[in-house]
């Protein structure tokens, strides 16, 4: 009689209180498994989650790392290239750095095609010789890091690119006077040989003493290779056909033996 009033009461009480009942039945039996308890059906949800969660984390730690890896690497392959190795961009540019200066000496030589260029041959062949007297005579090892066995007291480089270097300054001055044009093509022109002097530095060629000593011979001997042209040679060059026919011959010799050395020597390693 209790259990008949009990369900007339819910009856009267109207179809949504089935409704509900229907729908909170079904919320809960969606979150289990058939036949499985609720207590372990959310023990399994919950190992489920924090495996997720875990394996989540994982591969999160792993792209961070596999990211910092590839950071670290380019860095490393950028200081290489940077700082110059073997194959570096500046052990490219130090092997480049005489053709460069070998091609800016002969277009000016070709424009000029004077007296002036016949004897900046000559002295410009006499630079290098006195370069390699001057390493026999004070004998000072090159830095321990390198290879070479020769001396390296003055750098030859750095003495040829300076005698190059002013010999072009020299050149456009005479050419333009002293305008804004001149002054930034000097200026530019001084940049690069010293750049290709630092180079020296930077490959443990040459010490630093090496290439300021060769920088300073090889431009003091210009001025005074170009200075004697101006002052004992110009007028006899200008007024004998005799001197002009002999420092031509001696230039050519010059110039000669120079192409024989480069073709012997600058297609093996620096020096």
């Amino acid at each position: 009689m209790a259990a008949t009033s009990v369900l007339l009461h819910n009856f009267h009480s109207g179809p949504s209180y089935f409704f509900r009942g229907s729908i909170r039945f079904r919320n809960c039996s969606s979150t289990t498994s058939p036949g499985v308890p609720l207590s372990l059906s959310g023990n399994r949800s919950m190992t489920n989650l924090v495996k997720r969660s875990s394996s989540r984390d994982g591969n999160e730690q792993i792209g961070a790392f596999e990211q910092e890896s590839l950071i670290n690497g380019s860095s490393e392959l950028r200081n290489e290239l940077v700082a110059g190795g073997g194959i570096g961009i500046e052990s490219i540019v130090n092997r480049l750095s005489k053709w460069v200066v070998s091609a800016l000496f002969g277009s000016i030589i070709l424009l000029r095609h004077d007296g002036v260029a016949l004897w900046a041959i000559i002295g410009s062949v006499s630079n290098s010789a006195l370069s390699v007297v001057l390493k026999r005579i004070l004998n000072q090892e090159r830095p321990a890091t390198t290879s070479r066995t020769d001396p390296g007291m003055p750098s030859s480089h750095a003495q040829s690119i300076s005698f190059i270097s002013v010999f072009a300054v020299l050149t456009v001055m005479e050419w333009l006077g002293t305008s804004k044009a001149s002054l930034f093509l000097s200026c530019f022109i001084l940049a690069l040989g010293s750049y290709f002097i630092k180079l020296r530095v930077s490959q443990k060629l040459h010490t630093s003493s090496q290439v300021v000593v060769g920088g300073i011979v090889g431009s003091v001997f210009c001025i005074l290779w170009y200075t004697t042209w101006n002052s004992l040679l110009l007028e006899a060059f200008q007024s004998s056909l005799l001197v002009q026919l002999s420092v031509f011959l001696v230039a050519a010799a010059f110039a000669l033996s120079f192409a024989v050395y480069v073709v012997l020597n600058w297609f093996k390693d620096d020096r």
